[in-house]
């Protein structure tokens, strides 16, 4: 979105400091402009622990991405959003299907 953009552009839009810092180049981070860090990962080494943590970190990308659209007026920026949070959708049902699955192996007697 921000490959013709001219610097003052970006200094109007509010990203003049990421311009500063990074030009026009990707550098993730969140809206308030903290970087991304590998300490946003979570394990616990428990597989539905560990799912219920992908469970939840799909339905707060599912909530960013309707929050956007929210404030977009540009149709096709909001397809883009639209179809992202429909995949936020299935990956979170997907995961929450494999919990079920993991209850129903751990409910079963095991043999050795």
């Amino acid at each position: 979105m921000t490959k013709d953009a001219t610097p003052e552009e970006m200094k109007e839009a509010g990203l003049g400091c990421h311009y500063a810092d990074h030009d026009k180049a990707l550098f993730y981070h969140n809206a308030a402009g903290v970087p991304f860090t590998a300490t946003y990962f979570q394990a616990k080494g428990d597989p539905i622990a560990d799912l219920y943590e992908d469970i939840a970190a799909e339905e707060k990308a599912r909530a960013t991405y309707q929050w956007l659209i929210n404030m977009s007026d540009d149709p096709d920026i909001n397809d883009a959003l639209k179809f992202l949070r429909e995949r936020e959708v299935v990956h979170s049902q997907r995961f929450r299907e494999a919990v079920e699955m993991l209850k129903e192996y751990q409910d079963q007697k095991k043999y050795f």
